[in-house]
């Protein structure tokens, strides 16, 4: 499939998304949201891909935040279907994705741009990057999950500290403070993004998918995540990659899932 604002490589069963739209920093317009909704699907769809690293075009931005020109005239039914929308077609859709997800973060990741990064389940960040919510400014809040991963990622003080003064922090706070997993140059960010995904590639994919679903299900209040964990791990039982996996502990070899 051809995409407008995407670039798409899959190589050794790895998918790079690359958001490109580096005249408008990457930001997030809505066509956007919906190619990257398309492009999720479809790799959700591919047994031959088994890891995603989403990333940014350009040495500026991963994605400086949403379109805000989309929105700034709508109505207060609008701005709720903007969120909700989003929400269902993107930012939810990352954070149960079946396959590990990791969010290369080569420079401004602002708004939406860190919403979408947090939806990530892993989080590398060059050591440019700047991050921040700064919605509160702009006389609104985060629409796309901000409220709620941010506190689940640093905690309910910090949480509240960034988006009250709607500042950014940069990539070493940003470490410190448990939001990203790992902080490299901007140069080494692909390769040590790609290294990461390739030590996910070395297990179940099965597995990997039923770990999501059980720690995802632990952070929504509607579902019960240690209900989700027994039924997930009994449903592990008798998967080939369990018989593999089980079978190569016993034989005392590596595990091959294909």
């Amino acid at each position: 499939m051809d995409y407008q604002n995407l670039i798409l490589e899959i190589e050794t069963r790895l998918a790079t998304l690359t958001i490109n739209r580096p005249e408008k920093l990457n930001a997030l317009n809505r066509a956007t949201i919906l190619e990257l909704n398309q492009a999720l699907e479809n790799l959700a769809n591919d047994s031959m891909v088994r890891a995603l690293i989403i990333t940014g075009a350009g040495s500026k931005a991963f994605v400086a935040g949403a379109d805000i020109s989309e929105f700034a005239a709508f109505p207060v039914e609008q701005g709720e279907a903007l969120a909700r929308d989003g929400q269902a077609l993107l930012f939810d859709k990352i954070a149960h994705f079946p396959k590990p997800v990791i969010a290369a973060i080569n420079g401004f990741a602002l708004g939406g741009g860190l919403e979408l990064a947090m939806a990530a389940h892993v989080r590398l960040a060059s050591d440019n990057a700047k991050m921040g919510l700064p919605e509160l400014s702009l006389g609104v809040i985060p629409g796309y999950g901000g409220t709620q991963r941010l506190p689940q990622l640093i905690g309910r003080g910090r949480a509240y500290e960034m988006l009250f003064s709607a500042k950014m922090v940069d990539a070493n706070t940003a470490l410190s403070w448990g939001l990203v997993n790992k902080v490299c140059s901007q140069e080494d960010l692909l390769a040590e993004s790609k290294a990461m995904a390739a030590s996910f590639l070395k297990n179940s994919t099965q597995a990997s998918a039923a770990a999501i679903a059980a720690v995802e299900a632990g952070f929504r209040p509607t579902e019960k995540g240690y209900s989700t964990e027994i039924k997930a791990f009994g449903a592990c039982f008798q998967t080939p990659d369990f018989i593999e996996g089980t079978g190569a502990f016993m034989e005392k070899r590596k595990p091959d899932f294909n």
